[in-house]
């Protein structure tokens, strides 16, 4: 007999893991730091993981610094054809055990994964992501340490809500309930470089629900999911639940997609890939046994606007702050603002003042706010637009705009002035540290509030800075549309899980909002049984008897 069987769970209500701030002197500072020398001193090799075995093709790719590109940090295998459809069948294979397992007992393994990575591995994991990712030692701790255990946490917590949901009413004779069934088939989880949290989440929500899952890491970040399969093995999830195929992307979306047990898609990228995969699953549609669920978080072109009433130096952090940490590699990331020209000089010189102080270089040295971009795509990308800037007649480089490539790929803090507000830096995603100002007059407050709304084909995230409540009581309206997460007198980054939903509409995504329960039932197709315990015997009704 399972004793299981007669159990009552409750999955208690989480709280936020608390952020280490690793000062000078603290124990976890010295741990932090003897993992970075311990990872920067080896060199790891790191296979696919298929149905739990760990598989070599000898088709590598490289992990390097990105503040030091000819330091190699792991090789890693790359998945062909003959792994993928490995993968693919060891997802199904193993999809009919996980989905009948308790789960309550399934939420005992993210749990315990969310402990693991809370202590045993936090050093290795923080390490590994400010080395292999470029990432400061506060953003790898945010993002590959606290927000990952929050959402393995919080999903978890999120599932037993949507698992209690039932409906509300059953008349006498009658009980009616709901099942929260996985979906049919695997789901492809497309995780992107810049946050770990975000590639563990792609393959453990869907999976939390009874789902088995295709991970594909970008292959600007593979050291760390690496880390994530190893805590999750180390937790007990069993074997095919979750397969990690790093490769090319055309290969493997294209064998994913084109599949007829493609269950769904858990996506976070670039808004073009986005649409090529939607684009593929319309036309396949017919061979689907089910139609996918498609969830995805893609681009931004991320504002930050300021009322006249705004205080200077709250502006001026905001921009710093949301433009520039991790060098402006975040979906969320400011990228546009909307100064009042009463406020624009002083503005100005506290964004001159005070980037002024920042220090660019290695992520070993912690007096370092900015670090390298991660690779030699972006670095080509984002010097571009600095290029097209340069050589332009209705813009200018007032901060920064500098960059080099021989060890690093660095590149400063860059603040553009456009003399326009359709400028192409205030209209394009750039994903790096490029920051581009447009002056109203203040007279034209609310009319430059519909120009925000109408510039960008994005709606991700964007910020009011006010003390005026009218002014933000007007903003909110009128950029109601353009930013699924909204801040007053905040930067426009950092959402927490459980605290502020995460996604965005229009070509940033489906808004499904990652860090609340709004993701976790995207991942179940419900069904609803109605049991009646004296079913009727004859067919007649009472309407039909004659007076």
């Amino acid at each position: 007999m399972n004793l299981l069987n007669n159990a009552i769970f409750k999955i208690p209500t989480p709280v936020n893991e608390p952020v280490y701030d690793y000062a000078p002197g603290s124990a976890e500072r010295a741990q932090l730091k003897a993992a970075l020398e311990e990872i920067a001193g080896k060199q790891i090799d790191i296979p696919l993981i298929i149905g739990g075995r760990e598989i070599r093709t000898g088709k590598l790719g490289q992990v390097v610094m990105p503040h030091d590109h000819g330091h190699v940090l792991a090789d890693y295998h790359q998945a062909g054809e003959e792994e993928i459809q490995m993968a693919i069948e060891s997802a199904m294979a193993a999809k009919e055990g996980w989905a009948t397992m308790r789960w309550e007992e399934r939420a005992g393994i993210f749990l315990k994964a969310a402990e693991l990575l809370s202590g045993k591995y936090r050093y290795l994991m923080n390490a590994v992501s400010m080395l292999s990712t470029s990432k400061s030692a506060f953003q790898a701790e945010i993002d590959a340490a606290c927000e990952l255990i929050d959402f393995l946490r919080f999903n978890v917590y999120f599932a037993q809500q949507i698992y209690t949901d039932q409906p509300l009413y059953s008349p006498k004779g009658v009980w009616n309930s709901v099942q929260q069934r996985p979906l049919e088939g695997f789901v492809f989880a497309v995780a992107p470089f810049n946050f770990t949290a975000i590639a563990g989440n792609l393959a453990t929500a869907p999976a939390i629900m009874g789902n088995t899952v295709l991970l594909k890491p970008a292959s600007s970040c593979v050291y760390t999911p690496y880390i994530v399969m190893q805590i999750l093995k180390e937790a007990g999830l069993p074997n095919g639940v979750i397969n990690f195929i790093p490769g090319r992307g055309s290969m493997v979306g294209k064998l994913c997609l084109d599949h007829a047990d493609l269950g769904g898609i858990h996506f976070t990228g670039s808004t073009g890939v986005f649409h090529q995969m939607w684009q593929t699953v319309g036309n396949n549609i017919s061979r689907y046994k089910s139609y996918p669920r498609i969830v995805g978080e893609t681009g931004g072109k991320d504002f930050v606007f300021a009322h006249k009433s705004a205080s200077v130096k709250k502006v001026v952090t905001a921009i710093i702050r949301g433009a520039f940490e991790f060098q402006g590699q975040k979906c969320s990331a400011a990228s546009r603002g909307y100064i009042p020209a009463s406020l624009w000089p002083e503005v100005r010189k506290g964004l001159e003042t005070e980037i002024a102080k920042i220090k660019m270089g290695t992520v070993t040295d912690f007096a370092n706010f900015f670090n390298a971009v991660i690779d030699k795509a972006a670095f080509t990308t984002i010097t571009g637009f600095i290029d097209y800037t340069r050589d332009a007649d209705d813009a200018e480089i007032i901060i920064g705009g500098g960059y080099d490539d021989s060890k690093g790929y660095y590149i400063e803090p860059t603040v553009i002035l456009a003399d326009k507000p359709d400028y192409r830096t205030m209209e394009e995603e750039i994903f790096g540290p490029v920051m581009t100002i447009y002056i109203y007059d203040d007279e034209k407050y609310e009319e430059t509030l519909e120009l925000c709304d109408q510039t960008s084909i994005y709606a991700l995230t964007g910020a009011i800075f006010a003390t005026e409540r009218t002014a933000v009581s007007l903003a909110l309206g009128k950029l109601e549309n353009s930013a699924g997460n909204f801040y007053i007198n905040d930067k426009p980054t950092g959402a927490v899980v459980g605290q502020q939903p995460f996604g965005g509409a229009r070509a940033s995504g489906t808004n499904d909002k990652a860090g609340s329960y709004l993701n976790l039932v995207r991942w179940v197709s419900p069904r609803t049984i109605k049991e009646t315990f004296d079913a009727p015997e004859e067919f007649p009704y009472p309407f039909m008897d004659q007076e």
